[in-house]
């Protein structure tokens, strides 16, 4: 798989327990506001990390960590995303997986083989809004396979909304909740002006506190759990 980031140990990736990350290399949405850019922009890409070398540690880290996080960039336009999830949980870890939903195929796959433990997945804006927000002519009939297939599956799961003021109001946020209606969780991510894919988007922002506040409070009539973070 290429790899190209692996963060030894973190507390907030994986709900409730202790992981390691892998970010995977590339991804087929190119959502200007990614705090990412390393891992989506080809021009800014650093030498994949070894694989056997992500395995070696985690063979060390047996009873100290809990589970791995596989992120990216888009970890499910990997290739091999299905064979290194069974190494990891042959390793007895559980395995979270960050998504943009554009396979639902590979999705489909993870599910059936009981290869996930927690699935996140981001749902980037209402349809009409898909492509302006990622960048390129985005499938939301696979979209919406994989919100369904989320869903349905029996295992821990998130959607998640980054929110920048400009692009998105809070009528558009409203439409994404009631796609995802019935979720065990919603997390309405602040926009955090860092590194970003885009050079424009480091003159924008995130709806004010009252606002997210506001949202989260509507959203409840939807959703039971929602998160501002």
């Amino acid at each position: 798989m290429k790899i190209g980031g692996f963060q030894k140990v973190s507390l907030i990736d994986y709900p409730g327990a202790i992981s390691a990350v892998v970010f995977s290399q590339g991804c087929n949405f190119k959502c200007g506001y990614c705090h990412n850019p390393e891992l989506v922009d080809p021009e800014r890409f650093s030498p994949c990390i070894d694989e056997k070398k992500i395995m070696e540690f985690l063979a060390t880290r047996r009873g100290k960590l809990d589970a791995v996080s596989i992120t990216g960039g888009e970890p499910t336009i990997q290739k091999d995303l299905i064979p290194f999830a069974k190494k990891i949980k042959k390793m007895g870890f559980a395995v979270k997986l960050d998504t943009n939903g554009s396979q639902p195929r590979v999705i489909k796959e993870l599910l059936k083989a009981k290869l996930l433990d927690f699935i996140a997945m981001d749902i980037k804006a209402p349809w009409e809004k898909y492509a302006d927000i990622t960048g390129v002519s985005a499938d939301t009939q696979s979209i919406q396979e994989s919100i369904k297939l989320i869903l349905r599956a029996k295992i821990n799961h998130e959607f998640r909304t980054t929110v920048v003021e400009s692009r998105l109001n809070t009528n558009d946020i409203m439409k994404i909740s009631k796609i995802i209606s019935g979720a065990q969780s919603y997390v309405l991510q602040k926009f955090i002006t860092t590194k970003v894919v885009d050079k424009k988007y480091l003159k924008e922002k995130t709806l004010s506190d009252e606002k997210l506040e506001q949202l989260k409070k509507r959203i409840e009539k939807e959703i039971a759990y929602v998160i501002v973070r």
